[in-house]
């Protein structure tokens, strides 16, 4: 795995030992962001389900003010850590552990809302609408901010009134949704 594009270009990062992560390919990364483009720049990004932090580190690469990682393994976070050190990105970065999956209470004392949220949920275990929930209750989404979400063939959820699905790509058997958060949906 390496950095694709801005500031730490070419960098390698680290992966997680063992199949328990799943890193997102290079050439996923790359296409989500060429999607994501101008959207990038002076966010500030949450990275759930972090595995490796590829995704909060290419968006801290290309430009992004700040970004919060959070996984439930300490071995990602150690992994995560070490990115952000090697890449010299810790001072715009914090690396949270969480269960992502019974709440995003960890988010209550962050005073910024996030614009560009990355969730990469193991796949099979149907984390997604859990944490699209726990993204609502947290109120840590400024309005349309946009949700990247890497998954396997399961659905998006539908009935989460605040989120609109807006597009959705295909790479071999990995699918990548995109949504759009507006408290006026």
């Amino acid at each position: 795995m390496r950095i694709i594009a801005g500031e730490r270009r070419g960098k390698t990062l680290r992966s997680v030992r063992g199949m328990a992560t799943r890193p997102t390919a290079d050439r996923v990364r790359e296409s989500v962001f060429n999607i994501l483009s101008h959207q990038v720049r002076d966010a500030t990004v949450l990275d759930l389900f972090a595995g490796t932090g590829a995704m909060g580190i290419e968006a801290l690469s290309r430009g992004a003010d700040y970004a919060v990682f959070i996984d439930d393994s300490q071995n990602a976070l150690s992994v995560i850590s070490r990115n952000l050190e090697e890449c010299r990105f810790q001072d715009k970065a914090n690396v949270i552990r969480w269960n992502i999956v019974k709440n995003l209470n960890c988010l209550d004392g962050f005073k910024e809302r996030f614009d560009l949220i990355f969730a990469d949920p193991p796949y099979s275990k149907n984390f997604i609408a859990p944490a699209l929930h726990h993204l609502l209750k947290s109120n840590c989404l400024k309005d349309n901010a946009l949700i990247v979400i890497e998954h396997e063939l399961e659905p998006i959820p539908t009935d989460i009134s605040d989120f609109c699905l807006t597009d959705q790509r295909k790479y071999g058997k990995t699918f990548v949704s995109f949504l759009k958060y507006s408290r006026s949906l």
